[in-house]
Parts: structure tokens; C-alpha cells; sequence
């Protein structure tokens, strides 16, 4: 595998499939992750190359990975981004980054305190 592959999307299903698609497109998707068997086979065909795991703490510690890409429920968003963070991984999640702002301010000075990226993704609508 190649050393640009590093990066794992958790939660491929509604929008992380895109997530998957674009990553895959850069050549930096190295694990798919979801809980769901059925949502991982879907990408076993198009994606046979890319690891799949069912569990967060397998990303984790792996030293392949080196940054996560969050596109699960919003409820989840603050203690997955928060767990990366505490196992030195970058960290792309979808918005909200959490459901509290106490919470978001915790996440943003625990990815000052360890040098780690801290993205949160916003789609852009352009009007004329």
C-alpha cells in the first residue's frame, strides 16, 4: 500500500459514501469503517484494495492511518473526534463538530495541545 493512503472514513453510509468515493478518487483512502456488514460489502466490489473494519479502535491504533474522516450520526461526532484526537490522528468530521460548544471548544484546544488538524466539513452553496 502506498505511504499517500493513509486516510479512514467512519460511517460510509448516506454521506460518507461520498466521503469514501472522493477519498478513494485522491488515492488516500486506506480503511472504510462502519458498523454495518452490509454497508461495507457494497464497497467491496468498487474498493478492493481499501481495508474495512467494523470498529473505531481498530483505526485507532493503527499506524497506517493517519487521519479520520467522521461522517456518523451527530451524536457521536464529539467522542469519535475526541478519541482521534487523543490517538494522534487528524481529524476531517462533518458538522457539527459537536453538539455542545463546550464540547467543540474542548476538541479544538485538545487538537492545539497535540499538533493535530482539526477540519469540519461545510458544504458550500454558491448563489447568483
Amino acid at each position: 500500500m502506498s505511504n499517500k493512503r493513509g486516510i479512514a472514513v467512519v460511517g460510509a453510509g448516506y454521506w460518507g459514501k461520498n466521503l469514501v468515493r472522493n477519498f478513494a478518487e485522491l488515492g488516500a483512502l486506506h480503511t472504510i469503517c462502519d458498523t454495518n456488514p452490509k454497508v461495507l460489502k457494497e464497497f467491496e466490489m468498487t474498493y478492493p484494495d481499501v481495508s474495512q473494519e467494523i470498529s473505531l479502535q481498530s483505526i485507532l491504533v493503527s499506524n497506517e492511518v493517519k487521519g479520520v474522516v467522521i461522517s456518523t450520526p451527530a451524536a457521536l461526532h464529539y467522542s469519535m473526534t475526541r478519541e482521534a484526537l487523543l490517538a494522534d490522528k487528524d481529524v476531517f468530521v462533518e458538522k457539527p463538530l459537536a453538539l455542545r460548544v463546550e464540547e467543540g471548544e474542548e476538541l479544538v484546544k485538545l487538537a492545539e495541545e497535540r499538533g493535530k488538524l482539526l477540519m469540519v466539513g461545510q458544504v458550500a452553496v454558491l448563489l447568483e
